[in-house]
């Protein structure tokens, strides 16, 4: 497990320091500088299958406005994976320097393993160049699908709760209980006093 997290490390580390040293000469010129960030999330469905939300966020760190903006994310193998909403492709007409645009899409899968993607790939043009200008997404981890799950032991639902409002209970239930004995005495007196006059 600890050299899985190591190689998902180097690899960020890897793919970060590569983006570092091709800055200065971007930034130093007036050109777009395209940084995405592709997340993952998953959740079970009772059907038995694994939904696979996936986002990518783009932002343009650079100078000037990059024309013709595509977003291609094809690396969800239709042999696993089923497109459930949206498209792995997205185009922009265009994105101004300093603005960002987000692309969401839903697969699911049936299909139990690990599962290794690849960054997506953004084609972009600027006007000062006449081939089209290539950047890529982050890197997400390896997916486990559908992986196996220690059962929910008896009651685990009500140690969550008792863990989520214990606090919020043992409080209200404190004040319940000081309310009463401060407004009990005063009951009792004023009981004794009214047979007392009689």
């Amino acid at each position: 497990m600890a050299t899985k997290s190591w190689g998902s490390l180097l690899l960020l580390f890897l793919f970060f320091s590569s983006l570092f040293l091709d800055s200065p000469a971007t930034a130093s010129s007036d050109s777009p500088f395209m940084v995405a960030h592709k997340k993952v999330s998953l959740s079970r469905l009772k059907s038995g299958a694994e939904r696979v939300s996936v986002s990518i966020d783009l932002y343009n760190q650079g100078s000037a406005t990059a024309y013709d903006v595509n977003l291609n994310d094809d690396s969800w193998s239709q042999d696993t994976f089923d497109l459930v909403s949206g498209s792995t492709t997205k185009s922009w007409e265009r994105l101004d320097a300093g603005s960002t645009a987000s692309h969401f899409f839903v697969l699911e899968s049936k299909v139990k393993g690990i599962f290794h993607g690849s960054p997506a790939s953004i084609k972009f043009r600027i006007p000062t160049k006449a081939s089209l200008q290539e950047a890529y997404s982050t890197p997400v981890l390896p997916l486990d699908i559908l992986a196996d799950r220690p059962p929910e032991k008896k009651f685990e639902w009500a140690k969550r709760l008792v863990a989520k409002y214990g606090a919020l209970v043992s409080v209200l239930s404190l004040v319940s209980l000081f309310i009463y004995l401060v407004a009990s005495p005063v009951k009792s007196g004023s009981a004794k006093g009214s047979k007392k006059r009689r």
